[in-house]
């Protein structure tokens, strides 16, 4: 079973699972104005969550409180009210409170930044920036041979790539094997995966999940 450790519990610090990590509106694009976030719980105990927003007045949240069941997710919809120019470039937050169901006292949270934009042309999220390399001196010119593809076949879109069933079947097998701890365990010590590998793990098949509802 996939349990939790108990310092992260008591501590506040338990890890939680949201996709995506950031929201973006647009001014122009309508679509955009609903936005969704989803929760994961791949805990043995049920969670119950609160929203909360630095700027209540500018956002409403279907169902700001809730609970997630063991092993399941929830969708949050999230929809900006108030697109104006003079909000355009203005950071806020939502933050994810997380309690263990039937207790007050809070044990983990997680914040989301959003910040709406004019449009898709005017995001200035920092990205990586790549330059031009350096050219080495030229070696002595060789004749390239090319080579002819065999048995090439045409990618096949119609569903999920093998790789992506393999990967779910392994986070599937990982979450099925014992804990450090458990006792009982009758296998090899390289079986037994830390709280770590299981929680790596499950937020791999989310996001496998989303893929293959997708497709």
């Amino acid at each position: 079973m996939f349990s939790q450790p108990p310092s992260a519990l008591s501590d506040g610090r338990l890890p939680i699972f949201v996709f995506p990590s950031s929201l973006k509106f647009y001014s122009n694009d309508q679509a955009t104005h609903k936005q969704v976030l989803t929760m994961y719980n791949p805990y043995d105990i049920s969670l119950r969550f609160k929203v909360l927003s630095t700027s209540p007045r500018k956002f409403s949240v279907v169902e700001s409180e809730g609970t997630v069941k063991s092993k399941c997710r929830v969708d949050i919809v999230i929809r900006h009210q108030d697109i104006c120019i003079d909000n355009e470039g203005v950071g806020d937050k939502f933050r994810i409170q997380v309690f263990e169901r039937g207790r007050r006292k809070k044990i983990g949270e997680k914040d989301i930044p959003a910040v709406l934009y004019p449009s898709k042309e005017m995001d200035d999220t920092t990205e990586d920036r790549f330059e031009t390399m350096s050219v080495s001196p030229k070696p002595p010119r060789t004749d390239i041979k090319n080579l002819p593809i065999q048995n090439a076949r045409p990618a096949d879109t119609s569903g999920p790539g093998l790789v992506v069933i393999l990967a779910a079947i392994m986070c599937i097998g990982a979450l099925m094997l014992p804990t450090q701890g458990d006792k009982g365990s009758r296998l090899p010590d390289y079986l037994v995966l830390t709280v770590n590998q299981k929680l790596i793990a499950a937020y791999v098949l989310g996001l496998i999940t989303m893929v293959l509802l997708k497709t």
